[in-house]
């Protein structure tokens, strides 16, 4: 018992104070597991973050689920992952509480709205350092490009155009290998992609706001996320606004700045739009729907990582696996790519009833390049982005501007 007592008391300490996204996460945990606590070695350690990329979800949540798994097998699996998911919940619902009860008042639009460039340029800059890791070819490039018009001329099917994308960047990329040893080999994702199908036609059956299509909406996400939690923006502004009508797309971005401002993974958004969805069903149908959609985002990556742990080591080394990683790595990029420019459009121009630019959001724009800088340049935490994002619109509204 030993062993989960420690892994609940450091999991629930890094997931009141992890801001800053995967990346900090896993900076955090290599520090206290590897360095400090000795619990794996560094090779042991690089396995996991390798495995992580190999498998649908949030990577820093998967990897806590991984170090559960390695120190006390199944029960240590769902203690660490648990316990790193439930400050993040906790938080993410009290403030959609205080979303749903003052966010939509008109004293708080100054603060939402200069929120929102903060956001965008955190999405941006994401995007930039992922893409150029993720885009190394020609043929990479061209699957991003494909997958990032996919909301222009089938909007509402971004999971559908992720998951083409990939299988058609693979088998391009697979035609481009010239190793004997390699053309033998198939990618194993018959199996997961046929049960992926099922989950994209599942939610079509139960489209009203109810329990179980919440959670099969958040279950078919969480099943397919690939690449990054910010790649999240895009699949649920297809599901949840285009295909659902659930939420309005600027419902949709306040959510991703309150899971910006929050600790743990961002994906504890989906925590937020559960609560948000149901809104209106009464405080205790709005608590079941933050608990649902939390279950259904994060309930793949509890799943995949029992399966893939025994096998990682065989996982780095299959060739066949890695083409299909690089190819789904620049489909998401793709996608990312596409919800930016979606979403900058409203935030740096001011827009008539017809939706055509009028002017500039100059105090918008100005906070999206300065806080563009501060990611790039100083690498300056997105919660503080946020933070100075919901400062300025408090000046703003201190002055009436």
């Amino acid at each position: 018992m030993y062993p989960l007592r420690e892994l609940a008391l450091f999991f629930l300490k890094l997931g009141t104070i992890g801001f800053g996204g995967p990346a900090v996460h896993i900076a955090m945990m290599e520090e206290e597991v590897v360095q400090r606590r000795k619990w794996l070695d560094s090779q042991q350690f690089l396995d996991l973050v390798g495995a992580t990329n190999l498998i649908p979800g949030p990577n820093s949540t998967e990897m806590a689920i991984h170090i559960g798994y390695v120190r006390a097998g199944i029960r240590g699996l769902l203690v660490a992952g648990t316990c790193f998911l439930l400050p993040a919940i906790v938080i993410t619902t009290a403030m959609a509480a205080l979303y749903v009860e003052y966010g939509q008042l008109p004293e708080a639009t100054p603060i939402l709205a200069a929120i929102k460039p903060a956001v965008l340029a955190i999405i941006l800059t994401a995007g930039w350092r992922l893409g150029r890791k993720a885009i190394r070819s020609i043929t990479l490039a061209g699957i991003a490009l494909l997958v990032a018009t996919a909301p222009v001329f089938w909007p509402g099917n971004e999971i559908l155009a992720l998951l083409g994308g990939s299988l058609l960047g693979y088998l391009l990329i697979s035609r481009q290998e010239t190793d004997n040893s390699e053309k033998s080999e198939k990618p194993k994702t018959g199996g997961p992609m046929a049960g992926i199908g099922l989950l994209a036609a599942a939610p079509a059956a139960v489209p009203a706001k109810t329990l179980l299509a919440v959670f099969l909406s958040f279950l078919k996400v969480g099943a397919v996320l690939y690449g990054t939690g910010y790649v999240l923006v895009a699949y649920l502004e297809g599901e949840l606004v285009h295909k659902l009508g659930w939420l309005q797309s600027d419902q949709l971005f306040d959510a991703i700045a309150i899971g910006q401002f929050t600790p743990g993974p961002i994906l504890s958004t989906a925590t937020f739009i559960g609560f948000l969805v149901m809104d209106g069903q009464g405080i205790w149908m709005q608590i079941a729907g933050a608990a649902v959609a939390t279950l259904g985002i994060f309930l793949p990556s509890f799943i995949l990582v029992a399966l893939t742990g025994p096998i990682i080591p065989r996982l780095r080394s299959y060739r066949p696996a890695a083409i299909f990683l690089d190819a789904v790595n620049a489909a998401s990029m793709g996608l990312m790519g596409a919800i930016v420019l979606k979403f900058s459009y409203p935030v740096v121009f001011q827009l008539n009833e017809s939706m055509m630019p009028v002017g500039i959001e100059w105090i918008s724009l100005l906070i999206l390049l300065g806080a563009s800088v501060a990611s790039l340049r100083y690498r300056v935490s997105p919660a503080l982005l946020v933070l100075a994002g919901a400062l300025v619109g408090l000046v703003q509204l201190g002055l009436g501007v």
